[in-house]
């Protein structure tokens, strides 16, 4: 090891910014992975706090709230994933078939937008556009004399909303990525297509679909990766502090959250957290392994 940091010096003092920010953002707080197993006392501080052990894990298994957490955060992140990657493959193959290339610049910059626009703003205009009073759904809704609908007070609805919030925003970006792959695609596949006599749905079909499948892979290997990690800013600023909907769109992150600034119930947030990173850690092992045996190519290690 000393020889090979003698050796590349220059290298690993350029990886030094990069090593500091992850020991101090991401291995030294793992210290206050203690307070899961305890009940904190502020006067007491870390180490100071009785140890409780398993306590904060069993309450929160025993009240169901881990089974809903789980069950909420792993539903809309399949969400995410599988609509949201089908989506950007099939808008990237359309891109890709588009001759003009002005019109295909302007498509691409729009479809792009909405990945800049921030949270804050999306709720402003989840609100404008949903609450009971004025918002612009319930004022069509009162032309038509079909009365106003309070969505802000209705669950159900809201699994399809912050699904459809989430692909809107981030269908651009996704996109972006299969496009760059479809234009690493040589030529040379689609000519002999061509002259073999197939149309373009046989040539995306048997040509850009299969050249697609390295990237998607990678791509779902990092989306598992954080399955467990549910889209914190998205969640909260759409739903916030409304507990009638609770329910249909409380993840484990907007649970920690919570937690901590309602309750202060540090020992119990901890503990979901802990169980978030654990659950999240075994599941992007098993899928690599599982992948690593189908074909080695793909896997991540």
């Amino acid at each position: 090891m000393l020889k090979e940091l003698n050796k590349n010096k220059i290298m690993f003092l350029m990886l030094l910014p990069t090593l500091i920010f992850f020991l101090i953002n991401s291995y030294f707080p793992m210290i206050g992975i203690y307070y899961a197993f305890t009940s904190y006392d502020f006067a007491g501080g870390l180490f100071g706090s009785p140890f409780v052990g398993l306590d904060n894990f069993k309450f929160l298994w025993q009240s169901g709230m881990l089974l809903k957490l789980t069950t909420n955060t792993v539903g809309y992140n399949l969400a995410f994933i599988i609509l949201g990657n089908g989506l950007a493959i099939f808008c990237a193959i359309m891109l890709s078939e588009i001759r003009g290339k002005l019109f295909k610049k302007i498509t691409q910059s729009v479809m792009f937008l909405p990945y800049f626009i921030s949270f804050v703003l999306l709720s402003v205009i989840a609100y404008n556009m949903f609450n009971y009073e004025s918002g612009f759904v319930n004022t069509v809704l009162k032309r038509f004399e079909a009365g106003p609908v309070d969505i802000y007070n209705t669950p159900w609805i809201w699994v399809f909303l912050i699904i459809i919030f989430y692909l809107w925003k981030n269908l651009g970006y996704s996109m972006v990525i299969y496009l760059a792959a479809i234009t690493g695609i040589s030529d040379e596949y689609y000519e002999a297509a061509r002259i073999d006599g197939a149309n373009i749905f046989q040539r995306i079909w048997y040509i850009t679909v299969p050249m697609l499948k390295p990237t998607f892979v990678i791509l779902l290997l990092f989306s598992l990766g954080s399955i467990m990690k549910g889209q914190f800013d998205l969640f909260y600023q759409l739903i916030g502090n409304n507990g009638v909907l609770y329910n249909a769109t409380d993840i484990i992150d907007t649970y920690v959250y919570r937690s901590l600034k309602v309750t202060f119930d540090i020992g119990m947030a901890t503990a979901a957290g802990l169980y978030q990173s654990l659950f999240g850690f075994i599941l992007i092992m098993t899928v690599n392994y599982i992948i690593r045996k189908i074909n080695e190519d793909y896997a991540l290690f």
